[in-house]
């Protein structure tokens, strides 16, 4: 009996590759591969699933994959798929919420914690052999303790990193979202208020929305002029979701104190964005859910996906519920 054709792509737990391997023929590329790869193009055109972090699967390359039937992202975001493109040549699209939810809320809150109390800047100072004497004044980092987050996306991830804020630090939570969120407003005391209030009342801003076209520059010069001149923004979400140009802008000037940032527009950043010369900015290599033990369980449920869609059943966690096995 012939296994069929998937192709996996970029970082995938080796456990899950080596169950694969069992019950499918394996094609496995990583990020330097594309369309002009022949061996790509081969195997996109018999792949009947397709398990991968970060592939843009749009238009072009879905005109190659004559057989595909599910691609299953590992990770919750997939502004990487085009949802409409699949769902027109009904190909199911999944990811991976839930599972990656604290552990990323942990990572944001770190970061979070790091650009408040200027970890990285100040560990370079012990490293550099600078502290000589009683930390001077201008070195000083802010409390975290007893202020107010406001939180711009209270999805699953949200509503865990008010959870750490509030039980961890006595915060106070404000919220915006597209709707009420009864369950952390319950829970963590949280408040609904408008876009603009949030940025007027926070003394942390914390993005964690999705990528749409509503909320593309969301934060834009405007938006960081309405925050407090010693507040501090947190981005978890996606890079486009900053208008950078008014980011850099805003910290140049004063606007706001300071900035952590695990996203940016571009992937990886170029070394000569004024964003890494800032010593009020906190960068990471958007490592949200990066951990062994979170890159596995993500993993495994992007196999459990793609293995019920390839036996004709309904993927846990189907994006286009179109695309559903009647």
């Amino acid at each position: 009996m012939n296994k069929p054709s998937i192709l996996v792509y970029n970082r995938i737990s080796s456990p899950v590759i080596n169950d694969l391997e069992k019950d499918f023929n394996l094609s496995y590329f990583t990020d330097l591969e594309g369309l002009d790869n022949p061996d790509f193009k081969e195997a996109l055109e018999k792949a009947e699933g397709i398990i991968n972090v970060e592939l843009e699967v749009n238009e072009k390359l879905l005109s190659h994959a004559p057989n595909l039937k599910v691609v299953c992202n590992v990770s919750v975001g997939y502004d990487n798929l085009d949802i409409e493109a699949l769902t027109k040549r009904n190909i199911m699209a999944t990811n991976t919420p839930g599972v990656l939810t604290d552990t990323t809320a942990d990572a944001i809150f770190s970061i979070l914690l790091g650009t408040a109390r200027r970890i990285p800047e100040l560990d370079q100072y012990v490293k550099n052999g600078e502290w000589t004497k009683v930390l001077p004044e201008e070195k000083f980092g802010t409390d975290v303790h007893h202020k107010t987050l406001g939180i711009i996306g209270m999805g699953r991830i949200g509503q865990a990193i008010a959870k750490r804020a509030r039980f961890g630090f006595d915060m106070n939570i404000l919220y915006y979202n597209r709707s009420h969120k009864p369950e952390a407003e319950d829970q963590y005391e949280a408040e609904f208020v408008s876009f603009d209030e949030l940025l007027r009342r926070s003394d942390f801003v914390c993005l964690m929305t999705p990528l749409t076209n509503e909320t593309r520059h969301l934060m834009n010069r405007e938006a960081f002029q309405k925050m407090k001149n010693e507040g501090i923004f947190i981005n978890g979400s996606r890079g486009e979701t900053v208008d950078e140009k008014a980011l850099i802008e805003a910290l140049e000037a004063g606007e706001i104190k300071a900035a952590g940032l695990d996203v940016f527009q571009q992937e990886p950043v170029d070394k000569d964005n004024p964003l890494l010369h800032m010593e009020n900015v906190v960068t990471t290599p958007h490592l949200g859910s990066s951990t062994h033990e979170n890159e596995l369980n993500m993993s495994r449920l992007a196999e459990k996906h793609l293995r019920a869609a390839l036996q004709g059943k309904q993927p846990k966690h189907l994006i286009n519920e179109e695309t559903a096995p009647s």
